[in-house]
C-alpha cells in the first residue's frame, strides 16, 4: 500500500486534527453519507470541480472522514521536484501518451486489492467542457464495486460523501441519477461546472 497523507503513521492522525480546525476555522461542514464511510472499495467522485480549492477541501474532509483516497494526474505532475509530494497526497501517475487501457488498469487494482478507493474528477478539467468523461463508470462496473458522489458544495460551505450509488447497465440512466445529487450543487466558479448529461 502507498503511504499518502492519508495512512502515514504518527503523522496523520495530527493532521486530522489540523484538519479540524482548519474546517472550522473555513466555517466549513463536513457531511457523509453512514454506507459510503463502511465501505471499503469504490470510486469516488469529486464535483463540481471548478477550482484548485476544490483539492484542498477534499484532503481536508477525506482527513476528517478517516477516508484513504487515491487520484489520478497527468505525468507531468509526478516529475522532480514535485513527484514525491504528489505521490504522498495519494497521487497515481498516468501516462495519456501512451494507448494503455487505463479502465483495465484500474480495474485490475480494485481486484487484487482488499481496500481501494479512487478519487475521480468526472469533468476532467476545472473548466468546463461538453460532458463527464465516463470512465469513472466503466471502472466501477469492471470492478463491481459502488461510486460514491463525492461533493463540494461553496454556498453553504458544506464537503463530504454522498450516496453510494451501484452502476446499472445503462449508462444516460445513471448520468441522469448523478446529475440529480449534483443539480443543488454549487462550485466556486458555477460558470465552469459541466453537468453530467
Amino acid at each position: 500500500m502507498q503511504t499518502t497523507i492519508f495512512n502515514t503513521p504518527i503523522l496523520t492522525p495530527v493532521l486530522r486534527l489540523l484538519a479540524g480546525l482548519l474546517l472550522k476555522l473555513h466555517g466549513w461542514k463536513v457531511v457523509a453519507d453512514e454506507r459510503a464511510l463502511k465501505l471499503k472499495k469504490y470510486v469516488m467522485l469529486g464535483a463540481p470541480h471548478t477550482s484548485n480549492w476544490d483539492g484542498y477541501f477534499f484532503i481536508l474532509a477525506a482527513l476528517k472522514l478517516k477516508v484513504t483516497p487515491q487520484w489520478m494526474g497527468k505525468d507531468k505532475l509526478f516529475k522532480f521536484p514535485l513527484g514525491g509530494t504528489m505521490r504522498w497526497f495519494g497521487g497515481i501517475a498516468v501516462d495519456r501518451s501512451k494507448s494503455n487501457n487505463l479502465v483495465e488498469a484500474t480495474v485490475n487494482q480494485y481486484k487484487a486489492r482488499d481496500a481501494l478507493i479512487i478519487a475521480v474528477p468526472p469533468e476532467g478539467t476545472r473548466g468546463r467542457a461538453e460532458r463527464w468523461k465516463t470512465g469513472f463508470y466503466h471502472i466501477a462496473r469492471g470492478a463491481a464495486v459502488p461510486v460514491v458522489c463525492g461533493f463540494i458544495n461553496f454556498p453553504k460551505k458544506e464537503v463530504g460523501l454522498g450516496p453510494a450509488m451501484e452502476m446499472g447497465e445503462n449508462l444516460a440512466r445513471e448520468l441522469a441519477r448523478l446529475g440529480a445529487f449534483y443539480a443543488d450543487k454549487i462550485g466556486k466558479y458555477p460558470e465552469h461546472y459541466t453537468a453530467p448529461v
